[in-house]
């Protein structure tokens, strides 16, 4: 049985992870009281070890939320682009710390690795700090439909077949999302809220919409021949809810363009959040109230 520092050798990338166990992050957790609970919680490409991730926007997800379970869909770390270049900063250990102190508190953590992390998938039934690490897993809601659950990649006719050209993708892909950091540093400083320049191009190129749709339908026709009500999965950075032939397909998206999760309620409910959004309402909630509280105190 390999233990959590063997995994992390073996996987090439034990440097990204400087004294992580046992180690307290850079950036305080806060107190569990008063998050928002949730049955089941997905998230996927994050791409930790790239400067697209949007880390803080992930931080303060995991400091807001909770879940008896919680999927992570793969490329929750980007191994092909720290090979090329490292780069961790200590946001990206925050979150890995964050989530195995989420499994040392109870949360049942299942890994799904991805195409981007695929060095992982070597490690298929084992566990590591609590987080069980599977090539695919089914998921059963409170209100009994049963879901696949996988990263996506299998799907992909591009990943199976051009493999040499999806090396191609993820560098333009790379570029674009350097480009979006610029953008959005200027809203920043103008008081505008996060915008993704990929996901806006992505929906306006044709092309990319055309695959994006065949992507889907060939998903929920998999999980259709496998028996089930539906499918969850990540890899195309779309978070999606569909509906084909009677079998779900959600996309739980990205945690670099759009920044979404996907939640499961504990009626069985599901719902796609898009983070930004969230904080903007909470932060929209918070000076109501403070406005509020003025009126009251000049009254």
């Amino acid at each position: 049985m390999f233990g959590e520092h063997d995994i992390l050798a073996e996987s090439g990338i034990v440097s990204a992870f400087p004294q992580l166990i046992g180690s307290e992050p850079a950036i305080p957790e806060p107190s569990a009281e008063g998050r928002r609970k949730f049955r089941t919680i997905w998230i996927s490409d994050v791409h930790l070890g790239t400067k697209g991730c949007n880390a803080d926007l992930l931080i303060d997800f995991l400091d807001n939320v909770d879940s008896e379970t919680m999927y992570l869909v793969g490329d929750i770390i980007d191994g092909w682009r720290l090979k090329k270049k490292f780069y961790w900063p200590a946001a990206h250990n925050d979150i890995v710390w964050r989530i195995l102190k989420r499994a040392k508190r109870g949360t049942r953590i299942v890994y799904i690795p991805g195409n981007h992390d695929e060095m992982f998938r070597q490690f298929t039934g084992l566990n590591f700090g609590g987080v069980e690490i599977r090539r695919a897993a089914f998921h059963d809601t409170a209100d009994g439909r049963r879901l696949m659950v996988l990263h996506g990649d299998e799907f992909d006719a591009v990943m199976l077949a051009h493999r040499w050209l999806a090396f191609v993708g993820d560098a333009a892909y790379t570029m674009m999302m350097g480009l979006s950091r610029y953008v959005n540093a200027v809203r920043s400083r103008m008081g505008m809220p996060y915008w993704s320049l990929s996901k806006m191009a992505k929906h306006k190129v044709k092309n990319a919409v055309e695959f994006i749709s065949r992507y889907e339908e060939v998903v929920a026709r998999a999980a259709a021949q496998r028996g089930v009500h539906g499918v969850v999965c990540g890899h195309i950075h779309t978070a999606e809810f569909r509906m084909f032939d009677g079998i779900e397909y959600w996309n739980d998206g990205d945690w670099v363009e759009g920044c979404n999760a996907l939640v499961e309620h504990f009626d069985g409910t599901m719902e796609i959040l898009h983070w930004p959004d969230e904080i903007a309402r909470r932060e929209a909630e918070a000076a109501a109230e403070e406005q509020a509280a003025r009126v009251l105190a000049a009254a």
